[in-house]
């Protein structure tokens, strides 16, 4: 922040601009507390345990820029940074309203532009919006996101990996994300897919790039290379791993040693980064790297000297009185409409009969459904096979939520040989015509027709972004966040055409989805 410093000034003179800023940082805290609880959870996982590490370093990034500013005597321009704040308000109440913390902890971020704005003036304080951008790497990604990304780093470094054994003449065969080496199986689990290093690379590049001396075309090679560099650090980790169990047994992919070869690529992928700074450094003249923390105590001091101003005071009123009205939100939490639990769903449904399987308690624990069933049907006479599988959300905010099986079906070794919207209209049931998920996935010569959608509080949706909006909406409006992912599939048989399938599909569903809204509301 650029603030006014005379040449003489006065405890009385100086103590107002700072007492305001103060009173607007603690009249905010409330309308962000949900945020900030959600970060601090997130922050105690691994995939996010660097995020400590992020405010302080934006912090040094933002105190170094402003000691090497000019110093501006009275900022100018400052009213576009209360705008900003007020939009990030806003964005703030809503996602209390709606009880989802991301937009809290996103909105908390774009507050912290506005009040560099404020406090410095249009003119400096966008030169300093980079230490902001920095805070982003604090979040954590959205639910749906996290698992697109994670899935696609399980396989992308699964695929790397098992190239990497290849090399070494052993045979190994990859089925989905399972690694088999003939005696020993190796699972690529979702720990693994690198996301936990991916954020902490991104964020080192990041500050290398800021106080990296050369020009802009280097440092954007130094942030630009964080990523891919971590997918192959992380794909040779996993093939490093299957060398040594196929040299020395499972006992070398577990315990210490797993967390030491992490460890080990993590280092070496930060070496690779510093070492490309060095080369691309070699022709230029003076310090790579500007590491000067010289006045960096005195520039911090400065904060006593803000500027007091009509924007400052708006400001502060603003978070106050949206703090306020978070506070006084009396609207009582909207409980999930009354329902029937999927233990007791039917297992005869007309020509149908159905059992019930538990699913693995890992899979179970990471799809985090407040209910689901899993079954399989067959149809008397033909023998036909059907399997039904739906779960429930009571919320979906604070983390829990859908996961689509668009991006669950590859990690299970399945391939999606074709994907796209189809009608279907159940006239028997209260669904009538609506569009679900159509997609043929196959593994190996075996092949599968999938239907799935999503049951948004009474809406049938095929969309999974569509339909998190649709619980920002809803939670806003009327408190409910309820919802389910319904999904059902049959296997092809041998010559059999895939229309063939649709028709046992919808012959199944014309039964199931007369009992389903008692269950999905």
């Amino acid at each position: 922040m650029t603030f006014q410093v005379p040449h003489v000034m006065s405890r009385a003179h100086g103590a107002p601009g700072a007492v305001m800023l103060a009173v607007m940082v603690l009249g905010a805290v409330p309308i962000f507390w949900l945020g900030l609880t959600s970060l601090a959870a997130a922050w105690v996982t691994a995939e996010y345990s660097h995020g400590p590490l992020i405010p302080l370093i934006s912090l040094f990034l933002f105190i170094r820029g402003l000691r090497d500013a000019p110093r501006v005597s009275v900022p100018a321009n400052r009213w576009p940074g209360v705008w900003v704040v007020a939009l990030a308000l806003c964005l703030a109440g809503l996602g209390n309203m709606a009880g989802i913390a991301d937009v809290v902890s996103y909105a908390l971020i774009l507050w912290v532009a506005g009040v560099v704005l404020m406090c410095m003036g249009w003119d400096a304080g966008r030169r300093h919006q980079l230490a902001v951008f920095h805070l982003i790497f604090m979040l954590p990604l959205p639910q749906f996101l996290y698992w697109k990304v994670t899935v696609f780093l399980q396989a992308l470094s699964s695929d790397l990996g098992v190239a990497l054994i290849r090399l070494a003449d052993i045979p190994v065969f990859l089925d989905g994300n399972v690694i088999d080496l003939g005696p020993y199986k190796l699972l690529v689990a979702e720990a693994c897919s690198g996301l936990r290093y991916l954020f902490p690379i991104l964020s080192f590049s990041y500050l290398i790039a800021i106080v990296y001396r050369g020009p802009a075309w280097h440092k954007l090679v130094l942030f630009g290379m964080a990523a891919p560099l971590c997918v192959g650090v992380n794909a040779a980790r996993i093939g490093m791993i299957g060398l040594l169990v196929d040299a020395q047994g499972i006992a070398a992919a577990e315990g210490f040693l797993h967390l030491f070869e992490g460890w080990v690529i993590f280092a070496a992928c930060l070496a690779v980064l510093a070492g490309t700074a060095v080369l691309l450094h070699r022709s230029l003249a003076g310090p790579m790297l500007d590491l000067d923390t010289s006045g960096l105590g005195g520039t911090v001091a400065r904060v006593k000297a803000v500027t007091p101003s009509v924007a400052l005071k708006v400001a502060a009123v603003l978070g106050i009185l949206a703090s306020t009205i978070t506070l006084m939100d009396l609207r009582a939490p909207q409980a999930p409409p009354p329902r029937a639990g999927f233990a007791i769903f039917p297992t005869e449904l007309g020509p149908w009969s159905g059992v019930q399987f538990d699913l693995d308690p890992a899979i179970a624990r990471v799809l985090g459904a407040s209910d689901y069933i899993n079954s399989t049907y067959r149809e008397s006479g033909s023998g036909a096979e059907v399997q039904f599988f739906a779960a429930w959300y009571a919320s979906q905010t604070d983390g829990q939520g859908i996961h689509s099986p668009e991006v669950c079906l590859p990690g299970a070794g399945w391939e999606i040989a074709a994907h796209g919207l189809h009608d279907v209209d159940l006239p028997q049931t209260t669904y009538g015509p609506f569009t679900v998920n159509r997609a043929i996935i196959q593994r190996g010569l075996d092949q599968q027709l999938v239907y799935y959608w999503f049951e948004q509080r009474g809406r049938r949706m095929t969309n999974d972004f569509a339909a998190k909006l649709s619980v920002l909406k809803d939670g806003v409006v009327t408190g409910q966040t309820d919802g389910a992912l319904v999904r059902v599939l049959t296997p092809l048989q041998a010559g059999e055409a895939p229309s063939e399938a649709d028709a046992r599909l919808q012959a199944f569903m014309a039964h199931a989805l007369v009992q389903l809204p008692h269950y999905i509301p």
